[in-house]
């Protein structure tokens, strides 16, 4: 089964314009961008067969063929990464079994996420769609509350049934929790969603031909348009050092990244 990891990259952000080529310290001196360090973290993944950038800026295209790195051009109509992702696939008539997307954001992605999604399809081939979640800490749903009360959009929450799949994803933290329970508690009931997603070149196909759902407009989340065609979504629960993983949304999360790189270097 060939597996391919697209990681779709675009200039024009809402909240950071140019993002893909922010500078990132990684300490001694090191400074790379944010679309070079996604694409390494991609290359450490296991079973991988091809690895792209999908973008439709020349600026990104540029810095990834600078840093020999493979490009797709795709238009500048493509409203989210999935759709960039499909795009991509159509367009460089890719055959892969499995296509993963990996947002162009998301450096400290660590490879085993995106290898448990491989994993998952590849024993249940009645899985259309798979994505990583992991239970948040205590530090780190404080992490989310601060962020929220200081006006910043970031991470994202899900909840899922009991057979893993996904009922609901939120820019919000779901589900309520009191967090006057928090010293009475062994574990937070709140799963962050790691943006990476592993799809059946079909599902993809789909994805395209349906019109943007009122959820997806309203939460800003791609994902939801499936959840809104009856598609099932399968949450993967993973383990990792919460602590340390986090996408890069808004510019205040640069000296956040930057800190977990530096912590790896010493």
């Amino acid at each position: 089964m060939k597996t391919a990891i697209i990681i779709p990259a675009r200039f024009e952000s809402t909240r950071y314009p140019g993002k893909p080529l922010a500078k990132i310290d990684l300490g001694g001196g090191l400074k790379k961008t944010l679309i070079q360090l996604t694409w390494e973290a991609a290359k450490a993944v296991k079973r991988v067969d091809s690895i792209f950038v999908a973008t439709d800026d020349v600026r990104i295209s540029s810095e990834v063929e600078k840093f020999g790195g493979n490009v797709i051009m795709t238009s500048k109509n493509c409203k989210n990464g999935t759709e960039r992702c499909a795009e991509a696939v159509s367009n460089m008539g890719i055959t892969a079994d499995l296509i993963v997307n990996l947002q162009g954001d998301a450096p400290l992605t660590p490879p085993v996420f995106i290898e448990a999604l491989v994993n998952e399809m590849i024993d249940n081939s009645d899985v259309e769609m798979a994505t990583p979640v992991l239970r948040l800490s205590k530090n780190g749903y404080m992490r989310f509350r601060q962020d929220r009360e200081n006006g910043l959009i970031g991470g994202t929450t899900v909840v899922f049934d009991s057979n893993g799949f996904a009922m609901y994803f939120s820019k919000e933290l779901i589900p309520f929790f009191d967090m006057n329970k928090m010293g009475m508690i062994a574990e937070v009931p709140i799963f962050h969603h790691a943006g990476v997603y592993s799809y059946r070149p079909e599902l993809l196909h789909a994805y395209l031909g349906w019109p943007e759902g009122k959820l997806e407009t309203v939460e800003g989340l791609e994902q939801l348009r499936f959840l809104e065609n009856g598609s099932l979504v399968k949450c993967v629960e993973v383990l990792s050092d919460v602590e340390e993983f986090w996408e890069l949304n808004n510019p205040q999360d640069v000296q956040r990244i930057e800190s977990v790189y530096k912590k790896r270097t010493k």
